[in-house]
């Protein structure tokens, strides 16, 4: 019969395998993140370049605006490493059975989720065009 000291060594050990497992795979995570910003800036340029500047004189990419929105990537880069750690406290919350599958799962919702939010920017260039496209039938 197990005590209660040895329920709670069996719980830390738990604890920290699922701990380490996150740790692991951190790297991984923020290679996602810098590979998913470099792509969807590269998407922006080339989509506001061809879609927007036509149309307005005040879409520009200078030095400035590129280290302003680097600056701001590695800002919310970090905001994504918070939710990451998130990810281990809701593993260890709700994964009470210690069950791979149930980590793998919620690591790859959270990485695709942080990988497509940068693609949101290039998006609204889209969205912008489309925008501009039909003031201009009016």
């Amino acid at each position: 019969m197990s005590t209660p000291d040895n329920f709670t060594q069996n719980n830390l050990n738990r604890q920290q395998i699922s701990l380490d497992w996150w740790q692991k795979r951190r790297l991984h995570y923020n290679k996602g993140l810098v590979i998913a910003g470099i792509i969807a800036f590269v998407l922006y340029v080339i989509l506001g370049s061809l879609l927007i500047a036509p149309h307005d004189e005040e879409f520009e990419i200078t030095l400035f605006t590129m280290f302003f929105q680097g600056v701001g990537y590695l800002i919310m880069m970090g905001v994504a490493n918070l939710f990451y750690t998130l990810g281990y406290a809701v593993d260890a919350g709700f994964n009470t059975t210690d069950n791979d599958a149930f980590r793998v799962r919620l690591y790859k919702l959270g990485y695709w989720f942080s990988f497509g939010l940068p693609f949101l920017v290039p998006l609204a260039v889209v969205l912008k065009y489309i925008f501009i496209l039909c003031q201009m039938n009016l």
